[in-house]
């Protein structure tokens, strides 16, 4: 095996070139695979590193004259060209990096979470890379390690905005990074319980409870299990139990607060330092949970607000540390407060939150937005509705928090899964570290007490903690469930499955039903899709999309009801009702069709998009041109000035002569609806037919991209852009918009379907992007929509709209009406930083505008990167912060004013409300596109959905002293 190796590894060598050529995950698996089974694993050799910068042989450290030095290990050469290439750095010597560089700040400090990373492999993969090389003496000197964290704390704790911008990936960096001889013990114990049922299964019940709730009965657990199965276990396996023991009882010894006290030396006079002191006095031999919490929550709170007003480094860093000691006391604690009534859980709930924030899992400003604080009535009662909306605060608190940890470290997870699936783990034991895990079942808790007062109750089969799903979008289907755990991009779904994600994809194809960890935003094009075409959607935990794995590839049913109650249930299970539901209709019952009787083709000029109003929409462009010409005559200085590419245009480029075919492009397309109608009538499947469209389709999709633009069309397109956008083209950067006659119609919204293309400059490339547009209804995604929900889906027109690019600040959507409150007087907005923010299913800022007054805040953003528009063209990624919201009050005001406008002004054809792209740029708003905000009627008003809807009373009074 070991020559095997060898040999595949020296042709890997050979063929590695240095030159900066990435190197794909497979090669790295290789590396990797090998470096398991290398006794110096992924160091060349030993050597000493003078203060003079001279290189000196292991034997021959460095004089006394040159001054002092470190001895460590070197990189291989291929581990040292592997940062140059892919930016993975493997294996990683503090001792041998500089503070900025390990910081990594250009790049979304990938070293020190790859640090971290690297230090979770090594826990639950004996050693990972360095599994035999964890001997390879004087590779790593720990002391020296050690300096070293602390000097990179001092340097990194003096810059206060850094420490205020990332405040929790800098607090997380100190349970990984040597500073002060602790280990992270939490990590070492799920690590090791892992390691034991990976090898031995019969141990997974215990690692599930250790992983999930851990508490220090379980230390009795893990020895009754020892001494049961001990004539099963193999020595290694009483190895690792033995150890695990005896992490466990390290890790449950109370922390040490005196101890901790006389080490923060620089901190006696301050002002937290005093309050320390007291906190120290009171509790260092308290036994009752609840009193402890409440108060270590309430310190906490303290320390980080007094945090930036420390202005010394190694006093800020004495500060972390207690920080995370306080972190351990809540967490180890949690488990033993066991509340009796709803007014100790909503307490429990209250402190919980509190400490998850203090600690950095959200921001401070997201926490006072919840309103989450202790329960105070002088009736001692609440009424249901109030603690729903408590349990809503909670449940936002836990799925922000894991949102952080996910906004954080998902990049860099994602890369080292490519070639390390274990990776995949990491974000999982980040979140089951915190407080949050505690958190979450106290809501769970709670949820499942007001499910009972209310007979609002999830049944999802037969998995726990039910209480944490909520529907999004009411619907019902019936199909095979496919539960995905990791990235969904590279899934192909089937439009009569189930998916469960952890997040949606951007580009998701028709699917039955749909359910997702991260929900992306609720007026992203994947959301808003769900919602128009009545696919069942609902939110869960991490937790529930493990419990669900077990189900994977049952045929199941599914709905959620008009008030977001969920029911999953095997096929076996389903009454006659359900049944009757999906009982074979004719085929073109539920589809609408496209208006094609009033459009108009003979158009074939290039128009000012101020001549085109809403009256033009289907008629001689898409409604995206005719909705921004009819808002630049309402206002005309938020919206930028724009060129439409008509149906006519398209429709008579397609009139030539297509390549290969003896016809034109038009008789093509034709002729292959012609095919499937008289496939469909020869009784041929209807999967054959779609292969068949798909593959026609992609022919002439490549086609079209290759097309001859007419003379007369590419003279006008120079003149008009110069004349109407005022520049030359190719000399200011544009976007492409598709606008199909197939969008924004009453019953199908379309939205995100066909191409947009983000500011293009070079006038080759613009009108090489205008064939593309053209070409983007006849992708499989944009086709497989249509032809599920149109009867003509052949009758499909894109017109394009040009418009100037806007480097915006930050943008967004606004639907006129409260998609939360089913109010229509309320208003939702969602945005993301930089340009094309909230519409591709980012993590978006997202709230409820009420009509009454005031504002809440439904989701806050958890997107690190973001798209800017160079005038160059093209877009930069660029990385956010999350301490500060994205709008600003006078943003809010401005978007509610001209929500009011909209709605006065807007043509009256419908009482619907309204789907409006905007963005700021330097505070001013710009509007972008307009369209009817479409919601599937059928299933608003199913009547099985209503009978599946519980009538709640939600001013039912419950006595805050009732047992729970």
């Amino acid at each position: 095996m070991k020559n095997r190796l060898l040999f595949c590894f020296s042709v890997f060598l050979c063929s590695y070139s240095l030159l900066a050529q990435k190197v794909d995950a497979e090669k790295i698996k290789e590396q990797i695979t090998f470096y398991k089974n290398d006794l110096r694993g992924p160091y060349k050799d030993i050597r000493w590193f003078c203060s003079d910068g001279s290189v000196r042989q292991p034997k021959d450290p460095c004089p006394d004259n040159i001054g002092p030095g470190n001895q460590h290990a070197r990189y291989k050469d291929e581990v040292e060209n592997l940062g140059v290439t892919n930016h993975v750095y493997l294996g990683q010597i503090l001792t041998y990096t500089k503070h900025d560089a390990f910081w990594d700040d250009g790049n979304n400090n990938s070293r020190l979470k790859q640090y971290q990373i690297d230090k979770y492999l090594r826990a639950v993969d004996d050693g990972w890379i360095n599994r035999k090389s964890q001997f390879y003496r004087g590779s790593i000197q720990s002391e020296d390690e050690e300096a070293w964290g602390i000097n990179f704390y001092k340097w990194l704790l003096s810059n206060d905005e850094l420490l205020e911008n990332n405040y929790y990936l800098i607090r997380q960096s100190l349970k990984d990074i040597p500073h002060n001889g602790d280990d992270n013990l939490a990590q070492l114990m799920r690590s090791q319980s892992k390691v034991l049922s990976d090898l031995y299964p019969a141990f997974m019940d215990l690692r599930v409870k250790i992983h999930a709730q851990p508490e220090t009965k379980d230390i009795e657990k893990v020895i009754a299990f020892k001494t049961k199965h001990s004539a099963r276990l193999s020595s290694n396996q009483t190895k690792i139990l033995d150890e695990l023991v005896a992490t466990m009882t390290i890790f449950f010894k109370p922390v040490d607060l005196v101890s901790l006290q006389q080490k923060a030396t620089l901190l006696s006079s301050t002002p937290f330092g005093e309050t320390f002191k007291d906190y120290v006095l009171v509790h260092n031999k308290v036994t009752n949970a609840s009193d402890l919490i409440q108060d270590t929550a309430e310190l906490l709170v303290n320390l980080r607000a007094n945090l930036l007003t420390e202005k010394r480094p190694v006093a800020r860093l004495q500060m972390l540390d207690i920080s995370i000691k306080l972190e351990e006391v809540i967490f180890k604690n949690a488990p033993q407060w066991q509340p009796d009534t709803v007014e100790q859980l909503v307490d429990k709930i209250c402190y919980l939150g509190m400490a998850t924030a203090a600690a950095g899992y959200i921001e401070q400003y997201e926490w006072e937005s919840l309103s989450l604080t202790k329960s105070v009535n002088l009736n001692n009662e609440s009424t249901l509705g109030e603690l729903t909306t408590i349990l809503q605060s909670g449940r936002r608190l836990v799925e922000w928090s894991s949102g952080m940890v996910k906004a954080n470290y998902q990049n860099e997870v994602d890369v080292y899964t490519n070639f390390e699936p274990l990776a995949y783990g990491f974000i999982d034991d980040k979140i089951r570290g915190s407080i949050a895990l505690h958190l979450g079942k106290s809501v769970g808790e709670l949820g499942d007490f007001i499910a009972k007062e209310s007979s609002l109750t999830n049944k999802v089969l037969n998995i726990p903690n039910q209480s944490t799903i909520r529907g999004l979008n009411p619907g019902y289907a019936y199909g095979e469930l496919v539960v995905v755990g990791g990235s969904p991009d590279a899934i192909e779904v089937s439009s009569n499955k189930i998916y469960v994600f952890q997040r949606p994809p951007a580009d998701l194809k028709p699917i039955a039903g749909i359910a997702t960890v991260s929900e992306g935003n609720m007026v992203s094009h994947v959301q808003l899709l769900a919602r128009n075409l009545g696919i069942p959607n609902a939110a869960l935990s991490d937790e529930n999309l493990e419990d669900l794995k077990q189900f994977n590839g049952q045929n199941v049913f599914y709905a959620v009801s008009n008030k977001g109650n969920v029911i999953i249930k095997a096929e076996k299970d389903m009454s006659a009702e359900e049944v009757a539901l999906f009982v074979k209709k004719e085929r073109k019952e539920g589809k609408i069709e496209v208006p094609v009787e009033h459009i108009v083709l003979h158009e074939t000029k290039v128009l000012n998009m101020r001549d085109v109003d809403a009256s033009n929409s289907g008629k001689i462009c898409g409604p995206k041109a005719a909705n921004l010409g009819q808002l630049k005559k309402m206002f005309p200085e938020q919206v930028v000035e724009g060129l439409v590419i008509p149906f006519g245009i398209f429709r008579n480029h397609m009139d030539q002569d297509m390549p290969e075919q003896n016809q034109s492009y038009w008789s093509f397309l034709s002729a292959m609806f012609k095919e499937a109608i008289a496939m469909e009538e020869q009784g041929i499947a209807e999967e054959e037919i779609e292969h068949y469209q798909l593959r026609q389709l992609e022919i002439l999709r490549t086609a079209i991209k290759k097309m001859p633009l007419k003379a007369d069309f590419i003279s006008q397109m120079e003149h008009d852009f110069k004349s109407v956008l005022g520049h030359a083209l190719g000399e200011i950067p544009v976007f492409l918009r598709s606008d199909t006659n197939m969008e924004d119609l009453k019953e199908f919204t379309g939205a995100g379907l066909n191409l947009t293309l983000f500011n293009v400059v070079d006038k080759e490339k613009i009108f090489n992007g205008i064939k593309d547009v053209w070409a983007s209804p006849y992708t499989e995604r944009s086709f497989k929509w249509r032809q599920k929900y149109l009867l003509n889906p052949e009758n499909v027109f894109p017109s394009i709209l040009v418009i100037p690019s806007v480097d915006v600040d930050y943008s967004g959507v606004l639907i006129t009406k409260g998609l939360t409150s089913g109010d229509d007087k309320d208003l939702t907005i969602a945005f993301s930083r930089g340009a094309g923010g909230a519409v591709d299913g980012q993590s978006a800022e997202t709230y409820l505008l009420k009509d009454a007054g005031g504002y809440q805040l439904l989701a806050p953003s958890r997107e690190r990167f973001y798209n800017s528009l160079p005038i160059t063209g093209g877009t930069l990624k660029n990385t956010a912060t999350f301490e500060t919201p994205i709008l600003n009050t006078q943003n809010i005001k401005d978007i509610k004013q001209l929500a009011k406008e909209i709605r006065q002004t807007m043509p009256k054809e419908t009482n619907e409300a309204y789907d409006v792209e905007l963005g700021f740029k330097d505070n001013q708003l710009w509007l972008f596109q307009i369209r009817p905000f479409v919601e599937n009627k059928k299933a608003l008003s199913s009547s099985y959905l209503e009978s599946i809807t519980p009538t709640i009373d939600t001013n039912k009074v419950i006595s805050l002293s009732k047992k729970i």
